[in-house]
């Protein structure tokens, strides 16, 4: 294990309803950056299948094996043509809508504990970092009711445990069409290109927060 400071950048494989996840790219692109500013940091990504089952099983032995102190996940919003920085998590799941696996679950709340659970105020810096950038980004208090929702909740939970892991954000990003251009019409057009900006500005800003909590 080296003595760089590891951050895991995750996104979402397809799922019912959106055979293009544009996390994909997104991920792999912010994990090819050579920046001075990432000269010391360890760039590691992981595409999660939709489904609960993948979640539980292998965010643990992510987190066991590569023991990251910044964890940055980004999720697929279809429904929303900004950039929404989720600020927290809700107990809560959708008992309407199977996984990619076609997993429906019986009941409707994560498990024991609050309603809620927040990232942290690192979550409005992000907002600073993203919008400084042009993109048009904005918080966000409802992460939905599906995986990115149950993804949130199970990081939270873990960053509050876990020895090594000291922040963690989760980013919803709007669909893309194949060549990169948002397929909304009438809206600000959001490419990949921008949504890479974006995401080295939160990134860097990742970096830096989770120095600071060294």
């Amino acid at each position: 294990m080296s003595g760089k400071l590891r951050v895991l950048i995750t996104g979402f494989g397809p799922f019912p309803g959106a055979p293009y996840n544009p996390t994909e790219p997104l991920v792999a692109r912010l994990t090819r950056l050579r920046r001075p500013a990432f000269a010391d940091v360890e760039l590691l990504s992981h595409i999660f299948p939709v489904t609960y089952y993948a979640v539980d099983q292998e965010l643990p032995k992510l987190l066991a094996k590569h023991r990251p102190q910044a964890l940055l996940m980004f999720g697929l919003a279809t429904r929303t043509a900004h950039v929404r920085i989720e600020t927290r998590a809700r107990n809560a799941v959708t008992m309407l809508w199977p996984d990619a696996a076609q997993t429906r679950l019986r009941k409707g709340s994560i498990g024991l504990g609050p309603d809620a659970m927040m990232f942290g105020p690192h979550t409005a810096r992000l907002l600073r970092a993203a919008c400084a950038t042009g993109i048009d980004a904005r918080p966000s208090r409802d992460a939905g009711a599906y995986l990115c929702n149950y993804l949130s909740w199970r990081a939270i939970e873990a960053a509050g445990t876990d020895d090594h892991l000291r922040l963690a954000a989760f980013i919803h990003i709007p669909l893309l069409a194949r060549g990169g251009a948002s397929l909304r019409k009438g809206v600000s057009r959001i490419t990949l290109e921008e949504l890479v900006d974006a995401g080295e500005a939160m990134l860097m800003e990742v970096v830096k927060q989770a120095r600071r909590t060294a």
